[in-house]
């Protein structure tokens, strides 16, 4: 991406979306096409320096398996063995150290400078990584010095009540079932229910495709967005750890409940050890249902439909989900309870498609379709 900014001049500055505490986010185009860049620290200087570099003749060059050497005893000293995005990333830093190995030729001062800013920034290792292995992490698409440019999406808003901007998403035409002709375009409930099934199929992948738990500390309609095929993406990945940094962040001191809240992560204080549960009382899919889901189908905004026996069925599983308060050990040590509303709400869901008219596939809905494992251990 260098080159393109500094040499051909094809990035152009549109706007800043974003400015605090020096985290900047801004919007460009970059060879005509939107992206986003973004960078955890202002200046290149606030970031901490690649020590081997100081050690360096500057007329050599670092082999990348210098670089992984380095790179790995470095983040294990800070990390202390730790494994949790947001936090520590010792193995983010080893799989990022595999990907360079890959590479044969040398890597100047100013890349491996530019790689060891990016790999401070945890958000930019965490989807560099997980943009891999899943759908609905967006897309790192290049970096220069210490800003990286990610996929444009349509992000969420709270004041929209569809959460997102249906206007722009290019949907496929589709045959009636009773073959009586072509719609163009589905409606925007229809295109709901099936973002609220790409919704449910992350929560899924987020709990299964890894040997930890992904936690989404801060779910709120910002923090997501969607592809034109209606998968919903994470885009904000700052708050999201997998379990053993979760457990270390709920592992304090507490005098009540309100002590173990972690922003949408929370367990319970024990009274007699005054210490929070390491273990979280709550799931990423119940803060979905409560903040995403209930202002969705809520009986206010479906208006004349909200008695139809779907939508009510679909209510009612909605509010029990966001009900559900209980951690692990409360429900046996697998999270039945989880799942068993997890699979009411996609099947109702994929009824509420299939009556629309249209298929149960695109935005990551599915049925009947056996998910897809990946093992990876963070």
């Amino acid at each position: 991406m260098c080159e393109d900014l500094c040499v051909l001049r094809l990035v152009e500055y549109k706007r800043c979306l974003y400015y605090e505490n020096g985290k900047k986010v801004i919007e460009a185009r970059w060879r005509g096409n939107p992206v986003i860049l973004k960078s955890k620290l202002e200046n290149f200087s606030s970031y901490e320096p690649l020590g081997i570099l100081d050690y360096q003749d500057t007329a050599e060059e670092l082999s990348p398996l210098d670089v992984v050497f380095y790179a790995t005893l470095e983040d294990e000293d800070e990390d202390g063995g730790g494994g949790g995005g947001g936090g520590g990333n010792g193995s983010l830093a080893r799989l990022w150290g595999k990907k360079l190995k890959s590479r044969d030729k040398s890597y100047s001062r100013a890349e491996l400078a530019s790689l060891w800013s990016l790999l401070q920034q945890e958000e930019f290792t965490f989807l560099r990584v997980l943009q891999d292995l899943s759908s609905h992490v967006a897309r790192v698409l290049g970096s220069c010095g210490h800003f990286y440019a990610v996929e444009y999406l349509s992000a969420g808003h709270a004041w929209d009540q569809n959460i997102f901007s249906l206007d722009d998403v290019a949907v496929p035409g589709l045959q009636e079932q009773n073959g009586a002709g072509a719609r163009g375009r589905w409606t925007s409930r229809e295109m709901v229910h099936r973002i609220a099934l790409s919704f449910l199929d992350m929560v899924w992948h987020f709990d299964n495709d890894f040997t930890h738990k992904l936690h989404l500390c801060d779910i709120k309609p910002e923090n997501f967005a969607i592809r034109k095929d209606l998968t919903v993406v994470a885009i904000d990945v700052d708050m999201a750890f997998f379990e053993p940094k979760m457990r270390d962040i709920l592992d304090q001191n507490c005098s009540s409940d309100d002590d173990c809240n972690f922003f949408d992560c929370s367990s319970r204080c024990d009274p007699m050890k005054r210490r929070c549960s390491p273990t979280r009382r709550n799931t990423n899919l119940q803060v979905i249902c409560e903040k995403i889901f209930r202002p969705w189908f809520s009986p206010t905004l479906l208006g004349a439909k909200a008695g139809l026996p779907l939508q009510v069925e679909l209510q009612r599983a909605v509010q029990e989900c966001s009900e559900t308060d209980r951690s692990e050990e409360e429900d046996g040590g697998g999270g039945r309870g989880g799942r068993d509303i997890h699979q009411r709400l996609l099947s109702i869901l994929n009824r509420l498609v299939q009556e629309g008219g249209g298929s149960a596939e695109g935005g990551g809905a599915w049925e009947g379709k056996g998910h897809v494992h990946t093992a990876l251990n963070f």
